[in-house]
């Protein structure tokens, strides 16, 4: 009994760290997150928003998260197929 009610904060925290890593890595690494990050990206861009170079800066950083995550899901595909 002591040891769960001494261990629950600690499992808390682990389950909120665990959650918050689930969200951070759908944000860096979900290709249809970045795939509209991009769209949107080059309609400020087409609408005057964003300058020439913010806008390249930006492209270049969304493609190299999308081309990692890309790579993520092509590794976790060969693991399943690999499984079978």
């Amino acid at each position: 009994m002591l040891h769960k009610l001494v261990s629950a904060p600690i499992n808390l925290v682990i389950k909120i760290g665990e959650k918050v890593k689930e969200e951070a890595d759908k944000e860096l690494y979900d290709l249809p997150t970045i795939q509209q990050k991009l769209i949107q990206l080059q309609m400020m861009y087409e609408l005057g928003e964003i300058s020439e170079e913010a806008y390249k800066a930006k492209e270049e950083e969304l493609l190299i998260r999308y081309e990692a995550a890309k790579r993520m899901e092509m590794e976790q595909w060969e693991q399943m197929t690999k499984k079978k």
